[in-house]
């Protein structure tokens, strides 16, 4: 309908002409004393037959359109499917669309070829800057003094960030390395948590963790990871009290913390890509990428990620560990 109304539009020149020549007809046939109804049969005949091929120009210029519509949600424009040439502007436009579409591939082309060099290059950065840091950690634990377990500390953040690089990285990549089966989540949960045994012990931050004794199916690596950043920021965020991890009813992970909390107003935007929001402004460090990258992974994973906080009271993160339509491997 809003087609046709289009269509109308177009063409009221058209048809008001028709319009005006009729009238004119009537009403010299009305001034010379003639009998109207002989120019009102001719001008009803006239309306059918204008009606008639209204209808099938329209039917033609509503093909046409489809066509059109149907070629412009295209990746590529394959100029062969277009309508048939009816005059000299759809031969220009044709053209014009064939030069924009060849210059936009070409383009496209381009920044794809470009975009994979920096993944390249950044994966390879990533993983040659991960032999340094082995090596300092190995000189690192051959001493146990305040400022080793301080590079130590250090050393590990390091290493995160490394890891955020590679996991971007990896996310975006055409291919994953999946490998969704049953594993053990207090497995996962200790191999995590002893990762910042020594945070935890220097900081004297209290852990708060029972085994929860359940199953999940998951990724292992992808899993550990996201339990990883949520674990990091509790820790950057909470300057004393206490982080606890527990199982809630339907799997739901819980991590909690006494820390500074989250304002009510970034809340909703706090898994958006480089949204650091009002601590990580005054922090100035943060990237505002750990928890994004953490909502896209469980996306993929089939979990369901959630925050809630109030400001100086704490912050909890649930993972929503239900069954999904996983593929187990």
């Amino acid at each position: 309908m809003k087609l046709f109304a289009q269509y109308i539009k177009e063409r009221w020149r058209v048809i008001t002409t028709g319009a005006v020549f009729v009238l004119i007809f009537i009403v010299s046939f009305s001034l010379y004393h003639l009998p109207v109804k002989a120019v009102l049969y001719p001008a009803m005949l006239c309306l059918l037959l204008s009606l008639g091929v209204i209808m099938l120009d329209f039917r033609r210029v509503k093909r046409r359109h489809e066509t059109l519509k149907c070629i412009s949600g295209m990746t590529d424009v394959i100029t062969g499917s277009f309508p048939e040439i009816e005059g000299v502007e759809d031969a220009d436009y044709q053209k014009i669309i064939t030069l924009i579409s060849r210059e936009y591939n070409e383009e496209r082309t381009a920044a794809q070829r470009k975009y994979a060099d920096m993944i390249d290059y950044y994966t390879v950065w990533a993983h040659q800057i991960k032999t340094p840091i082995a090596s300092m950690r190995l000189h690192l634990q051959n001493e146990d003094t305040a400022l080793s377990r301080k590079l130590a500390s250090d050393l590990f953040r390091v290493e995160q960030y490394v890891e955020m690089v590679l996991t971007f990285l990896r996310l975006n990549s055409e291919s994953t390395d999946y490998v969704i089966k049953a594993h053990d989540l207090d497995a996962i949960i200790r191999q995590t948590v002893k990762k910042f045994a020594g945070e935890f012990i220097e900081r004297r931050l209290r852990l708060q963790y029972e085994p929860v004794n359940a199953t999940v199916i998951t990724d292992e690596k992808w899993l550990s990871f996201v339990i990883e950043q949520v674990l990091s920021n509790a820790l950057k965020y909470t300057p004393s009290g206490s982080i606890s991890i527990t199982l809630e009813p339907e799997k739901k992970l819980c991590i909690r913390d006494t820390g500074i909390g989250i304002a009510a107003e970034d809340l909703p935007r706090i898994f958006e890509n480089g949204f650091t929001g009002y601590n990580g402004r005054a922090d100035k460090k943060a990237s505002g990428i750990g928890l994004y990258l953490c909502k896209r992974i469980c996306t993929n994973l089939g979990h369901g990620i959630s925050v809630s906080s109030q400001v100086d009271k704490g912050t909890c993160i649930t993972i929503d560990l239900k069954q999904r339509d996983l593929k187990v491997e």
